[in-house]
């Protein structure tokens, strides 16, 4: 409907990300509702919603928010809000002391000292931020720094090993597993997702993680014989992001109850109604375990 307005909560859904992410781009941004009737709550805008999916895609792909938000807004492209650094330096804008440090030891290849702060950080603060605050500003940097120099593929690999051997560390517990986490056919990167398996086995939740280039029918059998009741499944570009295996997932007897499509490969506009989009690592926790990350309540209450 092209005059559709919609609460928060519908909003949140119709975009893909949790309610209380939208509020906090309304209050530090200025991404919030422009629809107003005195005596009642803002309502979103198809316009709104055009913007916050915007917001939505640059975050998922690393982008700072506070840099996405200006892009949506009509300022510059983020990367003009990152300083170049020069030489070999991984360019992170404004970043925590821990990701600076992760980012030299990246840039000297240093494998040892990588691993070290990788796991003191997930022991200290957890795997949700150490992904937010130090591996994703850092990946992210040196893929800035990739697309102006073609250069630092050699650091992208040894990072990338270091921090899945890291996440590998995190216990995993015992039990059933109700959660599915596969990449899209001839999708190749991984990382997100194990990221994902290891932030819920720290909040007791097993999962399955096929892992990279899962073919639809290998899908579709783990499916029919696991029967999960979510599955995840990660593009990281939109040349694997097809809507069909979501269909195909939907259209499953039995289906699972939730199918997400995951990454900054999937369009919203383009997937099935029934489809999630968690536009980030926390939203993805909090579909699979709804309330874990604000366990107060209260906060999605329209």
């Amino acid at each position: 409907m092209p005059n559709e307005l919609l609460t928060v909560g519908d909003a949140a859904r119709r975009i893909g990300v949790a309610v209380t992410t939208l509020r906090t781009w309304h209050q530090r941004y200025g991404l919030g509702p422009s629809h107003h009737r005195a005596g009642r709550h803002r309502r979103y805008t198809p316009d709104d919603l055009a913007r916050l999916d915007i917001m939505r895609r640059l975050t998922a792909q690393g982008v700072p928010a506070a840099s996405a938000a200006r892009v949506v807004l009509g300022g510059p492209p983020p990367s003009e809000d990152i300083r170049d650094g020069g030489g070999h330096a991984i360019p992170l804008g404004r970043a925590v002391t821990e990701a600076r440090g992760l980012a030299r030891s990246a840039v000297r290849l240093d494998h040892a000292a990588m691993r070290d702060s990788l796991g003191r950080a997930v022991q200290t603060y957890g795997v949700l931020s150490t992904w937010d605050s130090l591996v994703r500003p850092v990946l992210h940097g040196v893929g800035e720094r990739y697309a102006r120099t073609h250069r630092m593929i050699e650091i992208e690999h040894l990072l990338s090993r270091c921090v899945s051997e890291v996440l590998a560390t995190v216990p995993r517990p015992s039990g059933p597993a109700t959660v599915l986490l596969a990449c899209a056919d001839e999708e190749q990167h991984t990382l997100p997702l194990e990221a994902l398996s290891a932030a819920l086995a720290e909040l007791g939740v097993p999962s399955r993680l096929l892992g990279a280039r899962v073919p639809l029918e290998a899908l579709l059998a783990a499916v029919r014989r696991t029967g999960p009741g979510i599955v995840v499944l990660w593009s990281h570009a939109a040349s694997t992001a097809d809507p069909a295996l979501l269909t195909e997932l939907l259209n499953h007897r039995p289906a699972p109850a939730v199918v997400a499509a995951a990454g900054p490969g999937w369009h919203a506009a383009g997937l099935p109604a029934a489809v999630h989009t968690p536009g980030s690592l926390s939203d993805a926790i909090d579909l699979v375990i709804p309330g874990a990350l604000h366990p107060f309540g209260g906060a999605d209450a329209e």
